[in-house]
């Protein structure tokens, strides 16, 4: 079968046509789709699925006893992690306890000796007066001749010898005030000191035991038994995933409409397309990414080359559909932001800090507990009266 060329010509021209149409209408509703919705969204696949990531170091030093949990598993507020062996720190800590006791009787005991120097003095004081009423009477006496210039001269003499005895005991009593004037035989400095030295060793023995300062699942854990730490040293780490974010990378000549409070939708690549997560712009980081490398740029060389600038924008994820389908940090995403919402400054912020990742209780009570049994040590310790009467040694002439 044969086709004349002007038939040929024909179907040539109307496949044209078709091809002309179809590519048109699909600029018209490419066109159209975009004024209609692409316009207001910025989208993006460098955006990734991220969270906090809490590192569990030692704070004291010991060798590992015990390792409570591994790695996947879920760990609450609180639960016991690592114990090291205590014996040392536990050694530490008795010595600490006994200068504690040692430094308050030693303090009671320069208490008593205040007091028995205090008597000393009071004693010549009076020994003092009585030899000075002795001389008044004697000098009397010497104008009738009833007593001898002798008697006169030693009785001289005498109170001179206990002036000078006076004034030594007088010297020795203010060195004693001066360590321990304003003080009781509780707050003295060298107990205080003693007691801050027990309360650090205290605590040392309690951190032999390493508790989760939140909950979570622990991953890359470092510690094994036998292993010898000191504060620092990582053992493991905690990732609550109850609380996760996504950090979108955006680029720089696609960031002018973009503000926290904007929503986003996001599709994780563990899930595919079929489950669409739904955030809300919290912040965009002051700076691009290059700026917090760790070999960050310097265009003002020679070698200057301008690239793109990617600014990293933090979007949070709903609490109830990370329960439904759990994510990771890490995990890769296509994250698009609706910029048509509100145009509020970009400087604005609506992180919230308020899941149990930000703050933790568990070492709250370490000091004061080391501080219940200081105290008790030193009430312990507290032997004779606690502060002597020295109201005749203050009332006496100086």
């Amino acid at each position: 079968m044969s086709f004349s060329r002007k038939s040929l010509r024909e179907r040539r021209d109307f496949l044209l046509k078709l091809v002309m149409i179809g590519v048109s209408g699909a600029a018209l509703l490419g066109l159209l789709k975009w004024l209609a919705v692409d316009r207001n969204w910025v989208t993006t696949d460098n955006a990734y699925v991220t969270g906090n990531i809490l590192p569990i170091t030692a704070d004291a030093t010991g060798i590992v006893s015990h390792v409570y949990f591994e790695e996947t598993q879920l760990v609450k507020k609180g639960d016991l992690l690592v114990s090291l062996d205590g014996q040392r720190a536990k050694a530490t800590m008795t010595q600490a306890e006994a200068e504690l006791a040692r430094a308050v009787r030693n303090v009671g005991a320069l208490f008593a000796y205040r007091y028995q120097v205090c008597q000393k003095f009071v004693s010549r004081v009076a020994v003092r007066d009585r030899t000075a009423h002795d001389l008044l009477r004697y000098k009397k006496a010497a104008t009738t001749g009833a007593a001898s210039d002798q008697v006169l001269q030693n009785t001289q003499d005498q109170l001179v010898a206990l002036e000078a005895n006076l004034q030594e005991t007088r010297a020795e009593l203010q060195a004693i005030d001066a360590r321990i004037v304003g003080v009781t035989r509780t707050n003295h400095p060298d107990i205080e000191s003693a007691k801050s030295r027990f309360e650090e060793s205290y605590i040392e023995y309690l951190r032999q035991n390493i508790r989760a300062p939140a909950t979570g699942f622990i991953a890359k854990r470092r510690s094994q038994v036998g292993q010898r730490v000191k504060p620092g040293d990582a053992l493991l780490n905690i990732v609550p995933l109850d609380h996760l974010w996504v950090e979108a990378n955006i680029w720089e000549n696609r960031m002018s409409q973009v503000r926290p409070g904007q929503e986003a939708l996001i599709t994780v690549d563990l899930w595919g397309a079929s489950k669409t997560y739904h955030g809300v712009v919290e912040g965009i980081v002051p700076g691009t990414g290059s700026v917090f490398a760790t070999l960050a740029p310097d265009n003002a060389t020679g070698n200057f080359i301008r690239i793109v600038q990617r600014v990293p924008v933090r979007i949070a994820l709903r609490k109830d559909e990370i329960e439904e389908s759990p994510l990771r940090p890490g995990l890769s995403t296509v994250t698009a932001i609706d910029v048509g919402g509100p145009l509020q400054s970009p400087n604005a912020s609506i992180v919230k800090t308020t899941s149990n990742e930000y703050r933790t209780e568990i070492y709250d009570k370490d000091l004061a507990s080391a501080q219940a049994v200081a105290n008790k040590t030193i009430t312990d310790n507290l032997v004779g009266v606690s502060t002597p009467d020295d109201s005749a040694c203050r009332s006496a002439r100086y």
